[in-house]
């Protein structure tokens, strides 16, 4: 472990918590926290975003326990400060910390952060100013920290790439491992920093960005390999022993309230049901489920360890396990009577959902969640939602009839192939669905039924069959926003929508290559930070800086590139080929249907054969 002489920062920064809101977000010893000040190697786990948003990452929380885990490593976690705090530290002269040591980040071996979404950008590069840590891989020398990512938006880094030594790609238990491993070796040898990386890049699933060249005159930007030996596609690191796993990793127990504050338990990874625009159902294939024992064990000894009163059955679609109902009659047994509530993040979109909804729930029900995501038949089968009206309102009848009187709809606006049609049809069935809720009740009730409507604006995300595919103007998707509060909502129904300037901001970075870079440098300049924040979002400085640099946002957001075309995303792989996601495009088009393959038979997306996954093992469901 290197060290510049400021061993502890404690001293420093203790007369500033007074100054700042949360002072809990910046100090240490949670219960849980692990501290090894013997360790020779720190790496250093960096959430973009301020702690009650980042500790409840179970990315991070699994890979804290697999790097604490290694003998001479440790893993310490850092954030972004709120602005207050960052002020006051650049008035100080205090570099970013990390939590455990409250070493500043210069002196780790790696300071290794989670790309969760598009709108993190700026705030990675608060953090490295904080640190003191070069934005650019190519001007740090070989005595600073390895600056690396991992996370959902890795399958598109390229507006980023320039920042990262290296990227792992997938699913990160077992390559994080070999990183570390590796890194050590090299470090303790005296290697150079670029022969450090050139040697992470034989590691299965990490992508060293300078080591691909820049093809002359694309855009938006293609990348090939630049040195011999690199991989030209990247393929996604699959976990091969996902069931003999825990469910859970103790989690760090947090002296203030978290945005999620609750104990997490993953049951399940990946989803095959194929809808269409969703990148999370393309990118964590194949599908695996840990078995019943396994998950019943690990979320009672998680109570006990913690404390926590509730606890959150993770996955993209809890409901399709297929031993759920089980596991939510042994844990209701078990924690009978002790106030423990069991919570499912997502439901399946019919009645053995609500029947599932309401073991997990018992007599606490609070809303219920569904997601039609379009109004229409028509482009539900166009998106491959495989869901009906007729399964919408057998839902709704189950779940007023057990006892829930609130209910939200999700739907996106701007879908590939959508009409005004479409979109009046959101208020056509949220009309239908309110009265049919009301129906369901006994008079006296009826006052008490509530539905919202929430609407998203539709980004074509990379490794989906509609990556090829451009996303509406700012402009059309307010439009669309304004058909539906202006085509008559009953009173009852509450309508929300995103934002289009933040779906505009991520659309250009979820579509855009390396090309884009200097935007996220130039907009930070300009003051940008925690743009995913309503209250701290500026598109007026955005826009300022895209304008300086000569670049049209809305143009790069709306482009649609022909099947075929050089993609700046096609040299990092998912696994899930690319005939695969052509085939559903022109099914999509034709509003053709594509059955889940863990209930049906194999729809050819290719992971399991590209990736070498025997879905025969590891707790599938196939």
């Amino acid at each position: 472990m290197k060290n510049n002489g400021e061993r502890s920062l404690w001293a420093r920064v203790e007369p500033l918590l007074l100054k700042c809101e949360r002072p809990t977000r910046y100090i240490d010893s949670e219960f849980g926290a692990v501290h090894d000040p013997d360790a020779s190697y720190r790496f250093v786990l960096i959430y973009p975003d301020v702690y009650e948003v980042g500790l409840p990452n179970q990315g991070h929380a699994i890979l804290y326990r697999i790097i604490n885990s290694m003998d001479g490593a440790c893993a310490e976690r850092a954030y972004v400060p709120w602005t207050d705090m960052a002020q006051c530290m650049r008035e100080e002269n205090i570099p970013l910390y990390s939590l455990e040591s409250f070493e500043p980040l210069l002196n780790s071996d790696v300071v290794g952060f989670t790309l969760q979404h598009e709108l993190c950008y700026t705030n990675i590069l608060e953090a490295l100013d904080l640190a003191g840590i070069p934005f650019l891989a190519k001007d740090r020398a070989d005595d600073c920290p390895l600056v690396v990512a991992g996370g959902p938006v890795v399958y598109n880094c390229e507006p980023m790439a320039p920042v990262f030594d290296a990227v792992m790609v997938g699913e990160g238990e077992e390559v994080i491992t070999e990183f570390v491993h590796t890194h050590m070796e090299m470090r303790d040898k005296g290697c150079t920093r670029a022969q450090i990386v050139r040697e992470l890049a034989n590691i299965p699933g990490v992508y060293v960005p300078s080591l691909y060249d820049e093809e002359p005159g694309s855009n938006p930007t293609i990348v090939h390999p630049a040195v011999d030996g690199v991989p030209a596609v990247v393929e996604k690191r699959v976990l091969a022993n996902f069931d003999e796993q825990s469910p859970q990793a103790i989690p760090i127990v947090p002296f203030g309230e978290l945005v999620h504050d609750r104990l997490a338990v993953e049951i399940l990874r990946g989803c095959s049901r194929g809808c269409r625009f969703c990148q999370a159902g393309m990118t964590y294939r194949p599908v695996r489920e840990r078995p019943a024992d396994s998950i019943v064990a690990a979320t009672l000894d998680g109570l006990e360890r913690t404390g926590y009163d509730e606890v959150s059955l993770t996955s993209l679609s809890s409901t399709d396990h297929s031993q759920i109902e089980e596991v939510l009659r042994r844990l209701d047994a078990a924690v009978d009577g002790k106030g423990v509530q069991v919570s499912l993040p997502s439901q399946r979109l019919d009645g053995f959902g609500v029947k599932m909804a309401h073991l997990a729930a018992g007599s606490k029900k609070g809303g219920l969640t569904f997601a039609p995501e379009a109004g229409t038949q028509r482009l539900r089968d166009i998106i491959n939602k495989n869901v009906t009206e007729d399964d919408l309102f057998e839902a709704i009848s189950a779940a007023f009839d057990a006892g829930w009187r609130r209910l939200k709809l999700y739907f996106m606006l701007g879908l590939p192939f959508e009409t005004d049609e479409d979109v009046l049809g959101i208020v056509s069935l949220a009309n239908r669905a309110y009265a049919y809720a009301k129906d369901c009740v006994p008079d006296k009730e009826r006052g008490n039924v509530r539905l919202t409507i929430s609407c998203s604006i539709f980004v074509p995300k990379p490794q989906t069959p509609f990556q090829w595919c451009g996303q509406v103007t700012m402009e059309e998707a307010q439009r669309k926003v304004d058909l539906i509060r202006n085509g008559h909502l009953h009173k009852g129904i509450d309508f929300n929508w995103h934002d289009p300037r933040t779906s505009l901001i991520e659309g250009v970075f979820s579509r855009g290559g390396r090309e884009l870079y200097p935007l996220v440098q130039r907009a930070w300049e300009n003051g940008c930070t925690f743009d995913a924040w309503s209250d701290k979002f500026d598109m007026d400085s955005w826009m300022s800086a895209a304008d300086e640099l000569g670049i049209d946002m809305q143009q790069i957001a709306s482009k649609e590139f022909e099947i075929g075309a050089p993609l700046p995303w096609d040299h990092i792989s998912a696994g899930v080929n690319q005939k695969f996601l052509a085939l559903e495009y022109k099914r999509a088009r034709n509003g053709e249907l594509t059955p889940d393959c863990t209930f049906e038979s194999c729809t050819g997306c290719g992971v399991c054969q590209d990736l070498g996954v025997d879905i025969s093992l590891g707790g599938s469901r196939g």
